[in-house]
Formats: structure tokens, sequence, C-alpha cells
């Protein structure tokens, strides 16, 4: 999730190749499916959702232009990246096309790097930021956000023969756990799990091999990351126990536009409803996400 900037062992797939549990490689950066259009749904899509007051006219604007204009970074697999044919994919671009082709538009990207995200969001540079962007109270009172679209927070990660073993904080005490060097993740471990030794890494696949060699008892990773790399593993890493200290994501917009954050929400819950983000998920972590 984002806070100041990914805080957990980042999927370094450029920069680490391990062995075995290694996630494949995700290739540069840019866009799977055609941008989503109007299609069947047309103006007819438009005028039958519901009516909100937007006292600053954005969605009108929105409609005019028939675009949804989405921040992203770009450059964050298996979110949003520029694949090996030059184009954007991931779950959230997926997401985005769907969303918008919801509400009878199409989406727009504007890639942008995380430290510029919601200053490009406050200058208007973009209608939305779909970056999973984690609501926090503090957020809360700058932004509108959607309905969360990801659940996330920590998960336990062992080798297979130690699911039910290691399937909790309390279990791991006195083992060597291995987290991302300077997550929240970490300061989580040392402030609830004192009894836990901490072994800190700076990539997930090095986590990864000392866990299959047996240099570490448990990984602590941020669950849907962890579904996404597992899905890609050989199955002597498993997920263990439910995952903890819980954070959603949800789609950001600017203060004062309540008629775009509800038509969003509407298109939200509609693709929840037909199942099509059920289905969007599975295809990238392999389970639902939105949940």
């Amino acid at each position: 999730m984002k806070n100041s900037r990914k805080t957990r062992i980042a999927i370094d797939v450029a920069a680490e190749a391990a062995p075995r549990a290694q996630a494949p490689a995700l290739p540069a950066r840019r866009t799977l499916l055609g941008a989503a259009t109007l299609g069947a749904l047309g103006l007819a899509g438009l005028t039958s959702l519901p009516a909100f007051a937007d006292p600053a006219g954005l969605w009108k604007r929105i409609q005019a232009r028939k675009e949804l204009l989405v921040g992203l970074e770009g450059t964050y697999p298996p979110f949003n990246y520029v694949d090996k044919h030059g184009d954007l994919t991931g779950f959230e671009v997926e997401l985005a096309k769907a969303l918008a082709a919801q509400m009878g538009l199409s989406a727009k990207f504007v890639p942008t790097p995380w430290s510029g995200m919601l200053a490009g969001l406050d200058s208007g540079r973009f209608d939305v930021v779909i970056n999973q962007v984690t609501i926090t109270p503090d957020r809360e009172k700058k932004y509108l956000f959607s309905k969360p679209y990801t659940v996330s927070g920590a998960q336990i990660l062992v080798r297979k023969n130690d699911q039910t073993r290691y399937a909790s904080i309390a279990s791991l005490a006195g083992r060597v756990v291995g987290v991302g060097l300077g997550t929240d993740y970490e300061a989580w471990l040392k402030k609830n799990a004192p009894k836990v030794r901490i072994q800190t890494y700076s990539g997930i696949n090095t986590a990864l091999q000392d866990l299959e060699i047996g240099r570490v008892d448990a990984i602590i990773n941020d669950r849907l990351e962890s579904a996404y790399l597992l899905k890609h593993t050989d199955g002597r890493v498993v997920a263990a126990g439910k995952p903890f200290s819980k954070q959603y994501s949800g789609i950001a917009m600017r203060l004062g536009h309540p008629q775009l954050q509800a038509h969003v929400d509407a298109a939200l819950e509609a693709l929840r409803k037909d199942g099509k983000l059920a289905a969007i998920s599975d295809k990238w972590f392999g389970m639902d996400i939105s949940r």
C-alpha cells in the first residue's frame, strides 16, 4: 500500500534472481488491453447512472471529454507496469479500464512518480489516482476516497511443511523471521513481537531463497504482493495463517467532487456484483483481493 512509499519488501525483479520461488520477470512497463471505449454503453449508459450533486462540475467536464484521467506510477508491478511489448498493464490498469467503461468513459492514463502523485491530483493533472493509495484518517481530511477495492495487510510466508506450525506471530517466538529493511512490518515486529529474531532484507527474492534453505523460519510480507508471488512459485513456499495489520486502498479524488465519488463508487459496486472485479483480481493474484 502507499504510505510514504512502498512499506514492505519490494518485488525487485530486475535486481534479483532467486531460484525456484522467484516471481516471473516483470518486464519494463505500459497497456495489456486496448483502451476502454464508450462501446455499447454510449451516452445512454451515462443517463442511466444516479444523479448526484457536484458543485464544482468536474463530473460534467469528464462526461464532455468522455475520458477519465487516471494517475498511476506505471512502474509498480503487478499493480501497474509496462510489459515487454511496451504496453501498460497490471491489476489496476485493468480495473481502471473496466471502471471507466462501466461509467461510459474511456480511461486515459497519466504515469507519474509516486513522489508527485498526490500533488498531481491536487493540481488537476488527473481526475483520480488508482495506485494502491492507502486510506488513512489524515488522507481522508485532504481527499475523497472510493470504497476500498483492495484489502491488504501483513502475511506470514513459510515452507510448505511449516504451514500449520507457524500460523501466527505467537508461534514464531524465538524463530528467525525475514522482513523488508525499513518497512512498517519491521517496525511492527519490533513493537509487537519482541521474542522474534528479525532478519532484514532489501529484496523479496533473497528472503525467499533464505527461507527455502532454512536460514529463516518465516517471512513477513505484504498480503497482495505475497499472493502474486506465490501464484508464480512452485508451491515450496506458502502463506500461513490469516493476514494481520490490515490496510485498505481506495481510488483517490480531490475534495469537493461528491458526484464523481458517487459515480466511481456506483461503478465499482457494479463491477463487484457482476464478478468482474473478482475476475481481474483472480487473474493477477489467484484470489479476490477486494475482500
